[in-house]
């Protein structure tokens, strides 16, 4: 049975790497500092987050692994974790040594500001490690600066004006982000029209099996497990790539295929609707007549 710690307070992740707590719903390590003598993580097989969790890794030699996948750092790496998330740890090479930061902060203390009402925006939250922020030089200067800025806040005594300027700073910490990956997707153009060409070619070989029938509607979970993402950021990626999202880009095959149906004379509109996986034929009628502006007898119709 695997060994996990359970990570609920910033004060449980600071006890396991010897730290001091200066907030007790924010902080932020610097590994340089850890005191090696109380790092104990390699007793721990991975650890389940109760809070929202950034590292920024700066050591190649440390594995993680998310689901079935594993990552290897790089240098001026960014990987995000939401609360209620377990991270696995494997992989250590022999004498390894963390570098880098953590800034952890629990949800209470978005509690009445406005990144409370935006936390769930930032999709990266859910991303898998092996799709994790890859940061440029500048990048990486940048949100150093922004995690001196917070420790520089918690650093001072607590005040009025302490809550706004931490959680701003944190704010403006993940809206660069926001703008990082935005960056990442688009130096990764050609790896991800090649994702997309997948993508289309799994799309069409679920129409043209017995899977519809069977297992019902194709969902963007099934194609983002096919092809090894995270429903989130594969999402993303065909937004980004397509102006759709992944789901009207499935809903779109889907009409192109149900056109090809209706002409078959020897099919009701009934039976096509349960071979493209729909449970109740005037659901997919409905689907039809959204998209294409008429039903499907219609369009047949005004086609003959």
């Amino acid at each position: 049975m695997k060994n996990i710690l359970e990570i609920k307070t910033i004060a449980d992740y600071f006890k396991l790497r010897n730290y001091e707590v200066l907030h007790p719903l924010v902080g932020i390590v610097d590994f340089k500092k850890v005191n090696q003598t109380g790092y104990t993580n390699k007793s721990y097989d991975g650890f389940h987050y109760s809070c929202y969790a950034i590292f920024l890794k700066d050591a190649v030699g440390c594995k993680l692994k998310y689901g079935s996948n594993s990552y290897d750092y790089d240098e001026g790496t960014l990987v995000f974790m939401a609360p209620n998330q377990t991270i696995e740890l494997g992989g250590y090479e022999p004498g390894f040594v963390p570098k880098g930061y953590a800034l952890l902060f629990h949800p209470d203390l978005l509690l009445g500001t406005s990144l409370a009402k935006k936390i769930h925006e930032f999709n990266f939250f859910a991303y898998s490690s092996n799709e994790a922020l890859h940061l440029s030089a500048k990048e990486r200067k940048l949100i150093l600066s922004l995690l001196e800025k917070i420790q520089f806040e918690l650093e001072q005594p607590i005040d009025k004006h302490s809550k706004k300027l931490i959680v701003t700073n944190i704010e403006l910490f993940l809206d660069y982000c926001l703008r990082f990956y935005d960056r990442q997707f688009i130096t990764r153009e050609v790896v991800n029209k090649g994702t997309l060409e997948k993508f289309d070619h799994l799309l069409s070989q679920y129409f043209s099996s017995e899977k519809p029938k069977n297992n019902g509607l194709p969902s963007v979970a099934y194609f983002a497990d096919q092809l090894h993402f995270s429903s989130n950021y594969f999402g993303d990626l065909v937004k980004k790539e397509t102006g759709k999202s992944a789901q009207e880009f499935i809903q779109a095959k889907l009409i192109d295929v149900a056109k090809e149906k209706v002409f078959d004379p020897n099919k009701s509109v009934s039976e096509i609707a349960y071979e493209l996986g729909f449970k109740y034929p005037q659901h997919f009628s409905r689907l039809f007549k959204q998209k294409v502006g008429r039903s499907p007898k219609e369009f047949m119709a005004s086609i003959n």
